[in-house]
């Protein structure tokens, strides 16, 4: 049965954190990722539903029925253990992950994945069928859930159906090693509008559906069941402003002094944030500063490096080898070239608050984002749009889907390892002037290419699409 909201947001997880008050008692509140803050505006417009996990095991601490939060209306999918090992630990992140990654780390694929992968979609796709009004506009984010748009579509053809990926779409001769590939492409043909980060995306997705399914294609358009298919590129963003009023915060430019001061003031702090994966090149970004520190073209403790990595998919087998390499990495770099109380590399596995980030961003020299491979990275757009001082040098990855749009950074092939060194060499001595002339010119772009540009622009093309 119909529900009656007029759009629907269907993701792997609510945009909400869970808070425990201090007697005990489980709360919830809205989480401040860009993704809500861009549909959030819709979704009160539109008396709309965000449909997603809650993120606990089981039976969710969340009631199964709709709540309401922060003006927006929460439909939780609860998840067992079981399926999230094998639907989100398994097929999503050991198959799906390092296959879309240019197969950055081997995939490995399992049946009984694929069977879990299968059915949490299914029920995904019943939970917005249930609470989308007749004629809906539903928007599924994101590898998890390619199959929601085409189960969409046989229960309920009056909707109108988009799909955005956040992570790369990967070519036809990768994509074919799937086993489950047919119904892959099939799901997300689903959609009214499949949408990318970059335009390559698009195209390998038109390619794959001429060469798999045979369908007759043009301009981005995949003809398919009597239906037209569109997919286009929509370069996702950050909200600049809200960026930028944290970072001149007093509390934050206060936190960002305290932080040098803590560093040893330094000459030059070298930042890099990421999620601990194996696609952010993390390892050969420790390599190359080693290397630096060998050669002497750069010394500590003149020079620091920060990275921050967050905890990510520990239970993955690719994940905990990731972290005992490069915890070993910075205990090499710390034995040869560290001193007491001051080391040459600040590791910090742990999660941060925005606040904390921004003072981070303030206080760093060079930013380094050297992904093997990365749909956007919109950590390298959050240093810039926290330095609208027009301080500080981004140091970026070619193959980041950001260093399109960002072409004034200081941009490097993450497997070259010696063009890595350089493009960091130069970031940290570049002319002033120049530093300043680079990143004025990425803010002013940010600006105008913010995320509820970024969301505007998908719902109207999925607005226009038949």
């Amino acid at each position: 049965m119909a529900g009656n909201s007029a759009f629907v947001v269907v993701a792997n997880r609510l945009p909400v954190d869970k808070v425990v008050g201090p007697d005990g008692e489980v709360s919830f509140r809205r989480s401040p990722g860009g993704l809500v803050t861009a549909l959030e505006p819709v979704l009160q417009q539109y008396n709309g539903t965000w449909v997603g996990w809650p993120g606990g095991v089981g039976d969710s601490e969340l009631p199964e029925e709709t709540i309401e939060t922060g003006g927006v209306q929460l439909a939780p999918v609860s998840l067992s253990a079981a399926e999230i090992e094998r639907y989100y630990e398994g097929f999503s992140n050991s198959s799906l992950w390092p296959l879309y990654h240019d197969a950055v780390e081997t995939p490995i694929f399992k049946r009984r994945w694929w069977e879990s992968y299968r059915l949490v979609n299914e029920r995904f796709a019943k939970a917005v069928a249930d609470h989308a009004g007749p004629g809906a506009t539903v928007w599924v984010q994101d590898y998890q859930l390619q199959l929601v748009p085409a189960l969409l579509r046989e229960t309920r053809p009056d909707l109108r159906i988009g799909f955005f990926l956040h992570i790369p779409f990967p070519p036809v001769e990768l994509f074919m090693q799937l086993p489950r590939r047919a119904e892959l492409l099939k799901g997300l043909l689903g959609a009214d509008l499949v949408g990318f980060q970059r335009p390559l995306g698009a195209q390998n997705f038109v390619q794959l559906s001429r060469h798999l399914l045979g369908t007759r294609v043009r301009r981005g358009i995949v003809e398919w069941e009597g239906r037209t298919v569109r997919a286009e590129a929509f370069p996702i963003s950050i909200d600049v402003a809200e960026m930028e009023r944290l970072a001149t915060s007093p509390e934050v430019q206060a936190r960002a002094k305290a932080i040098r001061a803590e560093l040893g003031d330094p000459r030059t702090i070298i930042l890099g944030v990421d999620r601990l994966d194996y696609t952010k090149g993390i390892e050969r970004r420790l390599k190359a500063f080693r290397e630096l520190l060998s050669e002497g073209r750069l010394t500590a403790p003149e020079t620091v490096m920060v990275q921050v990595a967050t905890p990510s998919r520990e239970r993955v087998e690719h994940y905990q080898t990731l972290r005992v390499n490069v915890e070993r990495e910075v205990g090499r770099i710390n034995g040869e070239y560290g001193r007491v109380g001051q080391p040459a590399v600040h590791y910090l596995h742990q999660s941060y608050s925005r606040a904390e980030l921004a003072a981070l961003y303030v206080a760093a020299d060079v930013m380094m984002v050297t992904p093997l491979r990365d749909g956007m990275n919109l950590v390298a757009k959050e240093y810039v749009g926290a330095r609208a001082d027009g301080g500080g040098a981004l140091v970026l990855s070619e193959f980041a889907g950001a260093a399109a749009e960002l072409r004034q950074a200081f941009l490097c092939n993450p497997h070259d390892l010696d063009g890595v060194k350089d493009a960091l060499m130069r970031a940290i001595h570049v002319d002033p002037v120049e530093g300043r002339k680079r990143m004025h010119a990425m803010h002013s772009h940010l600006r105008s290419h913010d995320v509820r540009a970024w969301a505007d622009a998908f719902l109207d093309a999925l607005g226009e699409a038949s």
